[in-house]
């Protein structure tokens, strides 16, 4: 055998051999490519696993195969321009990605938004966060062998695409929320039909508990599977519900809020260990669905408190098209599905940033994989990518 080969030799016992009988059984390891193009990857995201039969000893993601340069181009271009390239980062999210943009470009310049403005950014990012969560539930359905979830999730984010198509007339990539506002105020009759979807989605959320949450195979798969300690979302500066997940309620929305959050109430919702052990899988998937809770109980308040349009609250105020920040840099940090997204920009008083950084949420989340996916099953690894619930359009930028 090769030096390069590695030899584990096991003792075993025959079932109908004497005590004093034994037989020598070697096996090797074996590196197994999990990707680029795998259905549990949730985009092209390479792992290279090595196993040992059906155990894993090692997993380490291979990320880049989705590299577009965004930052880069956030220093080539002009302010306005750079937000339909934030839609691409988490494409399953991009009203939140607008969003994180904009609070950086809003700031650098010192723009204040009026409160129907703010409103409207908070029923529609809101509105997303229900969308993408949706996806996560549906997908991790997939991941783990049950396909109903997925047509039912689907189903049910189709309802909130349209809600989009009303408003910006897209169903992926918006570019809605623009520096100073939105681009349109809400069409005639628009609050009324989201409260129509909020009424049909929240008994919903009950049903997919009873097919998923609590299925007796799901839970196998999911419990005690995956446990990420919260010393190691301190270690791995991990955010969103994968943090929640294991019992930190850290929620920017909440302990470091912005926009009109404050005026809202809800609860942030954490993993409790309640079906396995604390961190793992099944509580990073509860976290979700509460979330989507809470994200309804967030809307109807929200419906209740904007302010009809007219002077003074309006849905955007107007912004010099050539927008020339002064001189300066912040950092900004926004609550996604997925967890942070901060935006660093840095201006010399230019129509364009002199630097633009993005921090993304999955690609911090990503980097534990390999701490979590060692001494596993091989089946358990599609259950715990699914379970940090990343995009790779975001970690690769």
């Amino acid at each position: 055998m090769s030096t390069t080969e590695t030899e584990l030799n096991y003792r075993i016992q025959r079932p109908d051999a004497s005590s004093s009988e034994q037989v020598d059984v070697a096996t090797e390891e074996m590196l197994v490519n999990m990707g680029p193009q795998h259905p549990s990857t949730h985009g092209v995201l390479r792992v290279v696993l090595r196993t040992d039969g059906e155990m894993v000893l090692e997993a380490v993601p291979h990320i880049g195969y989705l590299h577009r340069c965004a930052e880069k181009i956030g220093e080539n271009v002009a302010y306005y321009q750079y937000i339909p390239y934030t839609d691409r980062m988490d494409y399953l999210a991009g009203m939140n990605e607008n969003w994180a943009f904009c609070r950086a470009a809003e700031k650098l310049a010192g723009i204040e938004l009026p409160r129907r403005a703010e409103f409207i950014r908070i029923i529609i990012c809101e509105l997303n966060r229900l969308a993408s969560h949706l996806v996560s539930f549906g997908t991790y359905g997939l991941d783990i062998g049950a396909f109903t979830p997925f047509l039912y999730a689907f189903r049910e984010r189709e309802y909130v695409l349209d809600l989009f198509e009303m408003v910006c007339g897209a169903r992926l990539t918006y570019s809605y929320l623009t520096i100073g506002g939105t681009t349109h105020d809400l069409p005639e009759g628009y609050l009324e039909k989201v409260t129509e979807f909020l009424d049909y989605l929240e008994p919903k959320i009950v049903e997919y508990n009873d097919l998923l949450t609590y299925n007796h195979i799901f839970i196998k798969r999911t419990a005690n599977v995956g446990v990420i300690s919260k010393e190691q979302c301190v270690q791995y500066a991990l955010t969103g519900p994968v943090i929640r997940g294991s019992g930190i309620p850290y929620d920017l929305r909440r302990d470091n809020p912005y926009s009109l959050y404050p005026e809202i109430e809800f609860d942030v919702c954490v993993g409790k260990g309640e079906i396995g052990q604390l961190g793992d899988c099944w509580d990073r998937y509860i976290v979700r669905m509460r979330e989507m809770t809470q994200s309804i109980r967030i809307l109807r308040q929200a419906i209740k408190m904007i302010p009809t349009n007219g002077p003074g609250n309006e849905y955007r105020i107007k912004v010099p098209r050539a927008l020339k920040p002064e001189p300066g840099e912040v950092y900004v940090e926004t609550e996604n599905p997925r967890g942070i997204l901060g935006f660093y920009l840095e201006s010399q008083g230019g129509p364009v940033p002199y630097r633009c950084k993005a921090r993304a949420a999955t690609f911090c989340n990503l980097s534990v994989l390999t701490a979590v996916g060692k001494d596993c099953l091989l089946a358990d690894i599609p259950a715990i990518i699914g379970s940090i619930d990343i995009v790779m359009g975001q970690v690769d930028r």
